[in-house]
């Protein structure tokens, strides 16, 4: 797992620690100390911590005037133990709605395994956007996690289907991404 990078492709349009409303402003990784780990897989330093011992996340671009932002998640996203909904929502989350994002997508494909407690801050979450119109949208996890996360009726509050499912987001740009994931939603909700 340590091989495993967030997405680069983008650095050139934006980076998290050189945005001054990002919660992760001022971060930098340490490549001469590997700190962060899911069980005993080493993580790459790139990746952040946000307050979970077994997820970590890179917003990968966030656009301020059109509200929405991209965030990669790697590891084991475990809500019923360790509460990772709780860390995102308060540690992440809030801080980028108090910037104005409202438009959320989700990349999982790194995502190994989901475990669910109540839906309560996924709830608090679309409640939080759904006056701006906002939405939070799944794209490319696994058809396991997809799962867990329909069983624990995260789907009331993130949007998953298939077509989002089969994203090839790696060939966009971050506002051709934005614009497909949005008509993808739009296109659900028909």
């Amino acid at each position: 797992m340590h091989e495993l990078e967030p997405f680069y492709n983008w650095k050139d349009l934006y980076e998290a620690a050189k945005d001054r409303r990002s919660p992760f402003y001022g971060a930098e990784p340490d490549f001469s100390q590997i700190n962060n780990s899911v069980y005993n897989y080493v993580l790459h330093p790139e990746w952040d911590y946000f307050g979970s011992g077994t997820l970590y996340l890179k917003v990968l671009f966030a656009d301020y005037d059109e509200h929405f932002a991209i965030i990669e998640f790697i590891g084991e996203w475990n809500d019923c133990i360790d509460n990772d909904i709780m860390f995102l929502k308060r540690d992440v989350i809030d801080k980028m709605i108090k910037q104005g994002i409202h438009n959320f997508i989700l990349v999982g494909e790194n995502v190994l395994i989901y475990h669910a407690s109540d839906d309560c801050y996924y709830e608090e979450w679309y409640e939080d956007i759904a006056d701006e119109g906002g939405w939070i949208a799944a794209v490319n996890f696994t058809p396991h996690v997809e799962a867990d996360m329909r069983q624990a009726r995260l789907h009331h509050y993130i949007n998953f289907n298939e077509l989002l499912s089969d994203v090839q987001w790696r060939k966009l740009k971050p506002k051709a991404l934005y614009a497909l994931v949005d008509n993808l939603i739009m296109k659900a909700l028909m």
